[in-house]
């Protein structure tokens, strides 16, 4: 069993990025924490305490546990202090494995959010820190996509996420003020992004189906979810690859 720490600048983005592939780690018994670095507020349709039920319930959906930090929406900045935060709750947890955001993005807290993350992997493992939970070093940290940019990703892997294409849709579509009302409210609205966040004018089914059809079309499986890595990526043998 592995220990999975996935972080999103605000909530959704998770679900959005690499929601099938979560649903997959917790179906083959890996221990999964979403890492919320905001509440995700203000957004047009929603609000705090709505959107802290859309997440309880997405995470419900997925089948795994969700913290949040209290970072300021639109603010995030990398600071000494969000670092440190970051860093304990790696601790805590003694995760193995980080996923953050690709570090390309229009979005200035996504990008934050990625350089945050990568710094507090190294502050987790260091001495007399003053930080919760015994020192740890997360052996790697991979990207997902939640992108605000009009551009095709570029992953250096993907994960065959084949039959946990109901688990990503239902786990987005939690977020009804995200959406779910936005599509209804400009049902003749030009198609929006492909991935997370901005004004989706798409039904989530459609475009989540479209992304995990084209990736999944690119390994030889019915659907993928795409990711990058700057550190190469270790096999012990053959059995991880499909063939």
């Amino acid at each position: 069993m592995a220990r999975v720490l996935v972080v999103g600048p605000h909530p959704d983005d998770q679900e959005a990025g690499m929601g099938a592939t979560i649903a997959k780690f917790v179906d083959q018994g890996h221990d999964v924490l979403l890492l919320d670095m905001t509440d995700g507020e203000p957004t047009p349709l929603g609000d705090p305490v709505t959107r802290a039920k859309e997440s309880a319930a997405a995470a419900g959906i997925l089948g795994v546990s969700r913290v949040q930090l209290d970072l300021p929406n639109r603010w995030v900045e990398h600071t000494i202090e969000a670092r440190r935060a970051v860093a304990g709750v790696i601790r805590e947890h003694q995760s193995q494995i980080l996923f953050t955001p690709f570090f390309e993005d229009a979005h200035p807290d996504h990008k934050a959010v990625t350089k945050i993350v990568e710094d507090a992997r190294f502050d987790a493992k260091l001495t007399k820190a003053g930080l919760p939970g015994e020192r740890c070093y997360p052996k790697w940290l991979f990207y997902y996509y939640a992108t605000h940019l009009r551009w095709v990703a570029n992953p250096t892997f993907c994960v065959d996420v084949t039959g946990f294409e109901e688990k990503k849709i239902e786990s987005v579509e939690a977020y009804h003020t995200q959406f779910v009302a936005p599509v209804r409210q400009a049902p003749t609205a030009t198609p929006g992004m492909p991935f997370a966040g901005g004004p989706v004018r798409r039904e989530a089914r459609e475009w989540i189906g479209a992304s995990l059809g084209y990736f999944g079309s690119r390994i030889g499986t019915m659907s993928a979810e795409p990711f990058y890595s700057k550190e190469p990526v270790a096999f012990g043998s053959l059995d991880g690859l499909v063939l």
